[in-house]
C-alpha cells in the first residue's frame, strides 16, 4: 500500500482518497493520482500467472499450430506482445508467426492493431471503438457457422462473446495469454474493502473486469457485499477505465464512471472533475469551510482530520444550518455508542486538527451547531 499519510496538500484531489485495485500498471496510476493531490491506498485484487509458466497457454498455441483456425481476435496490446514473447521462449514463435499470418486476424483496437504490426502482421479489421461488441458484430454478420475462432482471452472468459459465437455454429477455442488468480497475500485487499464499506474511501479504480469481480467476491465471501455494494452506490465513487471493466460491477447494479478514451490519464482527469464536485462547502461565522473527501479545508488551506472529527463535519454540513440532533450525531461518531461524550470529545478532536481555539459547539434546541467565531456561541444559544 501506499503511505496514507503523505497527503499532498495542493492539488484538485487534494484531501480526497482514492483506493487502486489495480495489479498491472498500479504504479503509474497511484503517480497520477498523488501528483494531483489525492492519498491512495493501494492493493491488488489479483495477481498475474506469469506467462512463461502458463501451462494452458502453451496447450493452446500448440493446438493452434498444429491445427489453424480461420480466425484469431487479438483483444490486448500487451496480452499479445506477450503470447509472442512467451511462444519464442518455448521455440514456437516462429511457428507461431507463420500460423497467424494465414489467417483472418481482427484486433479489437488501435493499441492491439499497433501490437500486430509490430510482429510484421497485418490485421484484417479493427474497430476505432475497442469494443467487443463491433467485433462480435462484424463476426455474425460475415457468418459464422463451422468456422474456428480463436480468442486471445485478456483474463476473463468473455462469456456472452464466446457464447454468441458458439449458437451461431462457431467452434470456439480460448487462447488465456495471461489469467488472473487471487493475490497470494489477501491482507491489503481486506483492508481496502473495510476503508470502502466504513466510507474511508472517497472513490475506488478499476482497470479490469477481473479485478472488479475478484473485489466482489472476496465481499460476498466476507459477508460484506452489501455494505459494499451500498457504499458504491452513494459515498464511494467507482471509476472504471471503460465499459468492459464496469461489467461485473454493473451486473449487481453498480453504475459507474468512465472515461471518453480508455487510459489511465482520461481516468484520473475524470477524479479530478468528479470528486471536487462532492465537495460540500459552507461559510461558517465569516470562514469557508469545505469538506473534501477525508480532509477539511478552511479559506484555502487543507487540514487532514481524523475520523471521528470527519463523521462529525459530514452529520453536521447534512444539515441546514449546521444543527444535527444529538442522537444522530452520535450515531454517526464511529464506535461512539450512547457515550454522551463522545461529541465533545470529537469536537476536541477536530479543533485541534484543523488548528483554531475558535471552533465550539453550540446546543441548540436540543442539537448541535458548529461554529468558527466565539460570538456564534451567543449568537445562536437562544436561537
Amino acid at each position: 500500500m501506499y503511505d496514507e499519510q503523505q497527503r499532498p496538500a495542493a492539488g484538485p484531489l487534494a484531501g480526497f482518497t482514492v483506493g487502486v485495485t489495480a495489479a498491472r500498471r498500479a504504479d503509474e496510476l497511484g503517480a497520477l493520482l498523488q501528483r494531483r493531490g489525492a492519498c491512495v491506498v493501494h492493493a491488488p485484487a489479483l495477481r498475474i500467472v506469469p506467462l512463461a509458466d502458463d501451462s494452458e497457454l502453451l496447450a493452446a498455441t500448440k493446438e493452434l499450430i498444429d491445427q489453424a483456425p480461420d480466425v484469431v481476435v487479438a483483444t490486448t496490446a500487451i496480452g499479445f506482445r506477450g503470447w509472442v514473447e512467451a511462444a519464442d521462449g518455448w521455440g514456437l514463435g516462429e511457428d507461431l508467426l507463420g500460423r497467424l499470418r494465414g489467417v483472418e486476424l481482427l484486433a479489437r483496437g488501435p493499441k492491439v492493431k499497433g501490437a500486430i504490426r509490430a510482429q510484421g502482421l497485418t490485421e484484417e479489421w479493427s474497430p476505432s471503438s475497442e469494443s467487443m461488441a463491433e467485433v462480435l458484430d462484424r463476426l455474425l454478420d460475415e457468418g459464422v457457422d463451422g468456422r474456428r475462432i480463436a480468442i486471445q482471452l485478456h483474463g476473463e472468459p468473455l462469456p456472452g462473446f464466446v457464447e454468441s459465437l458458439r449458437a451461431a455454429g462457431a467452434e470456439v477455442v480460448g487462447v488465456p495469454v495471461y489469467r488472473w488468480m487471487p493475490p497470494e497475500d489477501i491482507g491489503p485487499v481486506d483492508r481496502l474493502l473495510d476503508a470502502a464499506v466504513t466510507r474511508g474511501l472517497d472513490a475506488l479504480t478499476f482497470t479490469s473486469a477481473p479485478a472488479a469481480a475478484s473485489l466482489l467476491s472476496r465481499a460476498e465471501h466476507r459477508g460484506l457485499l452489501p455494505e459494499l455494494l451500498a457504499a458504491l452506490q452513494h459515498d464511494v465513487l467507482p471509476a472504471c477505465v471503460g465499459p468492459v471493466t464496469a461489467l461485473p460491477l454493473q451486473a449487481r447494479g453498480i453504475d459507474t464512471v468512465q472515461p471518453e478514451r480508455f487510459r489511465l490519464g482520461p481516468l484520473v482527469q475524470l477524479l479530478c472533475q468528479e470528486l471536487p464536485g462532492r465537495a460540500r462547502a459552507l461559510p461558517i461565522a465569516g470562514h469557508r469551510v469545505e469538506i473534501r473527501g477525508h480532509a477539511v479545508m478552511v479559506d484555502g488551506a487543507l487540514r487532514p482530520v481524523p475520523p471521528a472529527g470527519m463523521s462529525l463535519m459530514r452529520a453536521l454540513s447534512r444539515r441546514p444550518g449546521w444543527v444535527v440532533a444529538r442522537a444522530e450525531l452520535l450515531r454517526a461518531l464511529p464506535g461512539a455508542g450512547r457515550d454522551e461524550h463522545a461529541v465533545e470529545t470529537a469536537m476536541a478532536r477536530l479543533r485541534t486538527a484543523l488548528g483554531t481555539p475558535k471552533l465550539i459547539q453550540t446546543v441548540v434546541k436540543r442539537g448541535y451547531r458548529l461554529a468558527l467565531d466565539p460570538a456564534a456561541d451567543s449568537k445562536y444559544a437562544d436561537a
